[in-house]
């Protein structure tokens, strides 16, 4: 008999479960009822949507699809985000190499360095880059400014993703590969790219999300322009109106899309490392 199952069980364990239980609901409750309210008033007929709903509509919808202004912050997000989750990718990536395998002499510090932006505050990075486009480099605020604002707090993502994908997969694969007469190249190009692109597509897609949500660092390195998080921000500032709703859903149900592809990415990523794993140890 397992020893667990004779373990003596506290007479309030059932209602300890319970009390659990049911504070798990009012945290899930506290976290996504007020986003389940964002959607729902996206429907309102009202002008002014509240409790109770008065109708359900998709007027709000077609009045989205027909504001060139907002269409225009919309199209200026996907172009920043675009840019700078390639330019991020690219550097991300590059710079996970000799972080996992460049025999730095402190690893966790310079671990610590690269994954701070994460940690500081998005108002400080904003500020702190603001100052340097303006009083440094004397430069106009432009969406370079904020394809760059984006780079500082994206590029740590990718790091963070490719090293660990680097640390996690059979290096004997590589040495085999040149063993047989591969050169640098095409052990890079056939065997490690192959091995870690799920990790780079999946970090490519969170910061896509990040950097479309992103509004703190966006509003200090912005010029004249508009993109989708101040766009939404403008319009609040005049009364929310179930048009800003239907724009923050849309926005909602892009991100969890995004979000959704990223885990995938990665669990194919797991799948292939397991697959290529369990070969390995097999033909040794």
């Amino acid at each position: 008999m397992d020893p667990i199952q004779t373990m003596p069980v506290s007479p309030y364990a059932r209602l300890v479960r319970a009390v659990l239980r049911t504070w798990a609901l009012v945290v899930l409750a506290f976290l996504y009822l007020p986003i389940a309210f964002l959607v729902l008033f996206s429907f309102e007929e009202s002008r002014t949507p509240g409790l109770p709903i008065t109708g359900l509509t998709l007027h709000w919808y077609e009045k989205m699809i027909s504001n060139g202004i907002l269409l225009g912050a919309v199209w200026n997000s996907i172009l920043v985000a675009v840019a700078a989750t390639t330019l991020a990718t690219i550097i991300g990536t590059m710079a996970a190499f000799p972080l996992v395998r460049g025999g730095i002499r402190f690893p966790n510090v310079a671990r610590i360095l690269f994954t701070l932006p994460i940690m500081l505050p998005g108002a400080l990075i904003g500020v702190a880059l603001l100052l340097f486009f303006r009083r440094v480099l004397d430069a106009e605020l432009s969406f370079w400014t904020v394809i760059a604002g984006h780079l500082v707090f994206t590029t740590p993502y990718i790091v963070l993703i490719v090293g660990a994908r680097l640390q996690g997969f059979d290096r004997m694969l590589e040495w085999a590969a040149a063993d047989l007469g591969a050169s640098p190249a095409r052990v890079l190009r056939h065997i490690v790219l192959p091995l870690i692109a799920p990790a780079i597509m999946a970090g490519a897609l969170i910061s896509v999300t990040l950097s479309i949500d992103e509004f703190v660092i966006t509003f200090f390195t912005v010029g004249p322009q508009l993109t989708l998080p101040i766009y939404i921000y403008t319009q609040i500032k005049f009364g929310v109106t179930p048009e800003v709703n239907a724009v923050a859903t849309v926005l909602l149900v892009g991100t969890m899309a995004v979000l959704g592809l990223s885990w995938l990415m990665a669990g194919q990523a797991r799948r292939i490392s397991g697959l290529i794993g369990s070969r390995g140890g097999a033909g040794r």
